[in-house]
């Protein structure tokens, strides 16, 4: 199962909803809202998502939080390494020879961890952008 899955199916339980009313709701399958539900299906579009959005009310945080979950939704997630430095490609190898034997607590802080990296590496990015625009260095357009 998928992080988007079970927050789907959460949303659908506890709304006392099953599977059958809420596919003929949206307009899909109970079979494909199972598969995605399990994490057996691709991604969902953004048309779908919405249409769950709407079906549950939620609104805020809580679509957001869907929509976020939608993206990263990836049920087989592979990690194309190729041009990366060899420290990351030992690190996608080391994940996917690993991850099985890693408890939920484990897996928790090593979410958060790459969020605070990711987080970080973002902020130093702008900033770069930022100083280049400033002083009309790369990035910088052209006055006509």
């Amino acid at each position: 199962m998928t992080p988007f899955g079970e927050r789907l199916r959460a949303l659908r339980q506890a709304r006392g909803v099953t599977q059958k009313q809420m596919a003929a709701a949206i307009g899909v399958s109970a079979a494909y809202l199972s598969a995605l539900e399990h994490g057996r299906r691709g991604r969902p579009s953004w048309v779908l998502i919405q249409k769950v959005i709407g079906y549950f009310n939620v609104i805020w945080d809580e679509a957001e939080e869907l929509q976020r979950l939608a993206e990263t939704y990836h049920p087989r997630a592979v990690v194309d390494t190729a041009g990366l430095s060899p420290k990351a490609t030992e690190l996608a190898n080391l994940l996917a020879v690993t991850i099985d034997r890693l408890d939920e607590a484990e897996i928790e802080s090593l979410i958060e961890d790459v969020r605070r990296a990711a987080s970080r590496s973002a902020v130093r990015t702008a900033t770069v952008r930022t100083a280049a625009l400033r002083t009309g260095g790369p990035g910088r357009r052209a006055s006509r």
